[in-house]
């Protein structure tokens, strides 16, 4: 029996997944892919779409058979123990130094794009960003649903208005250049890219919350990620095509300028208010979902039961808070190091690596049949994404053994007394 609300159907989760992976991604990532990889990275986007797919079939079975509020972390611990989740839960959330202002740095610079904020002003828009979440939060998983859903079309009529526009495909640029030599470039720009297709994780903490998880849950999940690459893919295309990417400058704002050029100044701010709106969404999957990942663990007992209070709409409204809180410290500290944007994800990068990686070896545990196999090879190609990501996973690696040597002291104190 479900613990939270069953409120999301088939259309609310496509709308919460795929703004949760175009978001933050799809208005800075592909000018960061081809800055890496150049025309090569379109070959890269088919690559990585084939490589997510796995991971997204498996997260699909395991999120209709295990429906649960403590998602990834929870799936991990059916297979592994008890133990293994904790640290995997901790791990996750510790995504949020690196993973969250980063998404909010991207989201502020559209108002960078519109007029020239200091570094004050920026960290003002980020935590009123952060309190519009807090609020959206405290409504029940439907509302923000809706308003997902919204966003998503404002992106894609975004992005094919930029086709229109600029009367894509160019005749002289093909859909898939030859590679030549660019091939080597390829896993530079896959390292960056995969932050596109993190959210999935993430999306497992609302299974608990569809009205039929068993249909609609795997559903979405998969829709979701096929329109994300298509639409990540046609942006690509758009960049290239018109050289909208190669300085910092340049890819934060990629997009806004290419509107500006294609439609005139009065664009500007049309896709600064649907960028940062797409922003807005993603993270406010994520700040949901580590909610959901705290309140479950203390519904459970592994957190202090404070923590497991619901709201009158049912929805964990202390966790929130406590994530919200997180969030701003972490906007405040990364302000104050002025960590680059690039930085970030690739550090966050490598928790999600690892996260769907033991995910991926908890299907080929939970899983049967030709799932199991499924499962087998998606743990195999997260590895390799690991492996590419080079000393970037290292935050990741490093953060995994602290967590377990404090793991394992606490267990030897609490033998001792």
């Amino acid at each position: 029996m479900s613990r939270l609300n069953k409120e999301l159907g088939l259309l609310q989760g496509i709308a919460l997944l795929s703004t949760s992976l175009l978001g933050t991604g799809i208005f800075a990532v592909p000018a960061l892919a081809a800055t890496a990889a150049g025309a090569a990275s379109l070959w890269a986007w088919l690559i990585l779409i084939v490589l997510v797919l796995p991971v997204a079939f498996t997260f699909a079975q395991l999120g209709k058979r295990f429906p649960h509020a403590g998602g990834a972390p929870h799936l991990i611990g059916r297979a592994f123990g008890a133990r293994l989740e904790r640290l995997v839960a901790f791990m996750f959330l510790a995504v949020l130094p690196v993973g969250l202002p980063a998404a909010l740095q991207i989201a502020t610079g559209f108002w960078q794009a519109l007029w020239p904020l200091g570094r004050g002003e920026i960290l003002v828009i980020q935590l009123a960003t952060l309190a519009a979440m807090l609020a959206l939060g405290q409504r029940p998983a439907r509302a923000s649903g809706i308003v997902q859903g919204l966003i998503a079309l404002a992106i894609l009529a975004s992005v094919a208005l930029i086709w229109w526009a600029g009367d894509l495909p160019l005749s002289d640029r093909p859909l898939l250049p030859p590679l030549g030599e660019h091939w080597s470039r390829i896993p530079a720009a896959l390292a960056v890219m995969f932050w596109c297709f993190v959210g999935i994780e993430a999306f497992t903490h609302l299974g608990e919350e569809f009205r039929n998880p068993r249909r609609d849950f795997p559903l979405a999940l998969l829709l979701g990620v096929l329109l994300a690459g298509l639409v990540y893919w046609a942006c690509s295309v758009a960049v290239l095509s018109f050289d909208a990417y190669g300085d910092a400058q340049r890819n934060a704002t990629s997009l806004p300028w290419l509107l500006e050029r294609l439609l005139g100044p009065q664009a500007k701010l049309l896709v600064a208010v649907v960028g940062y709106l797409a922003c807005f969404a993603s993270m406010n999957v994520y700040v949901q979902g580590f909610a959901r990942l705290i309140w479950s663990l203390a519904d459970e007992g592994k957190l202090p039961s404070a923590l497991a209070r619901r709201n009158h709409h049912g929805v964990p409204s202390t966790a929130l808070l406590l994530v919200v809180l997180a969030c701003a410290l972490c906007a405040i500290g990364a302000a104050l190091l002025q960590l680059s944007t690039d930085a970030l994800i690739r550090y966050a990068n490598g928790n999600f690596v690892l996260v769907y990686l033991l995910s991926m070896a908890a299907g080929a545990v939970l899983l049967r049949g030709r799932w199991r196999i499924v499962a087998a090879v998606a743990s195999l190609l997260c590895a390799l994404v690991l492996v590419m990501l080079g000393r970037d996973a290292l935050y990741a690696l490093g953060l995994l053994a602290l967590l377990a040597l404090l793991d394992v002291g606490r267990r030897r104190r609490t033998a001792v007394t």
